[in-house]
């Protein structure tokens, strides 16, 4: 006989199946609202871009067009980036910590290859403060001598010691697809010759140049438009118009290559192709990203992606995909890295087998459909993440762009087949190759071992 116990905990479970399948039949409707989606406006002559869902926090960032492929010279983005929220003609460096922090706000200044972004976190009821700080960061910072030799130069150092073999390779991969613009190094290593380059008063020319109306774009995530237009207006009133330094502007051209750099410690394999841009946002090359895939995202699994199950057959491998988006371009990656140079050449040659595969292999439905809700997911959780969403809209705004549709994005998702990922990857391995290897490279495969052309 069945207990009344048993036959409560089987409607319980009857109970959730059903809000399950109402769920699946809604779809993304309700996740992907249209307060997911960064919108545009323009507010006294800057780009803006904001969305609102009534969180009690606030984001707010300036996106400026200052990464590492608009710099002149080797440095000037790091040196830019470290003199962010120093001291300014109207407060000192310890009067900006002492009120953020008296307001429990949050400061961080970060660079990509596109941007350099100035970002502060604070509470809703704050955004006049922090909307007034950051226009004051980009339009009267002092670029002086002694901050620059006392504290910048020593963190630039620090920062330089700690890059990894790994994010090498990354920027090895880059220069070998890109050569200059896209392909200069995300951060100068300790053998980049900066000195020469980098000085405060090459960083302050170089400010000149990033922070004007014409080449910055705010960002805010938990503000309303009506909001920033109150305080955007008189406080960004001192930023330039238009840019009066230089910008390196030539346009991103593919070309393809090798790089090889023997270092102690780690070894390293990045094989890249060309990829989704920001602006053709391509849905099958972000399946196919999550098809290949790399970690497991459950404890005690494998994963079911290629790149998991081969780094689970190589002890001491890790393996990853991935879709750098840019304004004008994009790098499609797969990146092997280990501390066994064995096991990574062993490792970057079954991953390019299994990139190989797709083509005339069948691709399990099961598998496409896992890979397409990693993608989803992907978008998802970057449009939300603070960081990676405000970025990429304000590196959308100051490349003439529009932010991602975030719901627009998810049906184009759901129609990638098999077919569509076996024709992205044959578009691939037909074109050239970007491959960099970094560490024992006695060892490491060459491309052409790998069967790549370059």
């Amino acid at each position: 006989m069945i207990s009344r116990s048993a036959l409560t905990r089987g409607s319980q479970l009857a109970l959730r199946r059903a809000a399950a399948a109402k769920t699946a039949q809604r779809g993304f409707a309700v996740v992907a609202s249209e307060k997911a989606s960064y919108e545009p406006t323009d507010i006294a002559g800057i780009k803006v871009a904001a969305r609102d869902d009534n969180s009690p926090v606030t984001r707010l960032a300036v996106v400026a067009k200052a990464g590492t492929r608009y710099e002149p010279l080797p440095g000037l983005t790091v040196g830019l980036e470290e003199f962010a929220f120093k001291n300014t003609y109207k407060r000192s460096a310890k009067r900006i910590t002492r009120e953020t922090e008296l307001l429990g706000g949050q400061l961080q200044a970060y660079h990509t290859r596109e941007a350099i972004v100035l970002q502060a976190n604070f509470l809703r009821e704050d955004l006049p403060y922090f909307t007034e700080l950051l226009a004051e960061v980009i339009s009267q910072t002092r670029y002086t001598t002694h901050e620059f030799h006392e504290e910048i130069e020593g963190t630039i150092h620090v920062k330089q010691e700690r890059f990894s073999n790994a994010s090498i390779a990354q920027d090895a991969a880059h220069t070998a697809a890109f050569h200059l613009g896209l392909g200069s190094p995300l951060y100068p290593t300790a053998n980049t010759p900066v000195g020469p380059y980098m000085n405060e008063h090459n960083v302050a020319g170089f400010a000149d140049a990033a922070y004007s109306k014409e080449t910055i774009a705010v960002v805010a995530d938990g503000a309303s438009h009506a909001g920033l237009r109150k305080w955007i207006e008189p406080f960004f009133k001192g930023v330039s118009e238009k840019s009066s330094g230089e910008l390196y502007t030539e346009a991103s051209k593919y070309y393809g290559g090798e790089q090889r750099i023997a270092k102690t410690g780690q070894n390293s394999m990045v094989i890249a192709f060309p990829g989704s841009s920001l602006k053709d946002n391509k849905p099958e090359t972000a399946v196919l990203v999550g098809l290949l895939g790399g970690e497991s995202a459950v404890k005690w699994s494998t994963g079911f992606s290629l790149l998991a199950k081969i780094a689970a057959n190589n002890f001491g491998t890790t393996a990853s995909a991935r879709n750098f988006a840019y304004s004008d371009t994009g790098l499609l990656t797969i990146q092997i890295s280990g501390g066994n140079p064995q096991a990574v050449r062993k490792a970057t040659k079954e991953a390019v087998d299994a990139l190989k595969s797709l083509i005339n292999g069948d691709i399990a439905k099961e598998d496409l459909v896992k890979a397409i809700a990693k993608a989803k997911f992907d978008l998802l959780s970057d449009s939300e993440t603070g960081g990676v969403g405000l970025v990429h809209a304000g590196a959308n705004l100051i490349s003439g762009g529009s932010p991602l549709q975030v719901t627009e994005a998810l049906k184009a998702l759901e129609s990638v087949t098999a077919d569509k990922l076996k024709a992205a990857a044959k578009e691939l391995l037909a074109g050239k190759a970007s491959v960099a290897a970094v560490g024992d490279v006695w060892m490491l495969p060459f491309a052409e071992e790998l069967g790549l052309n370059v």
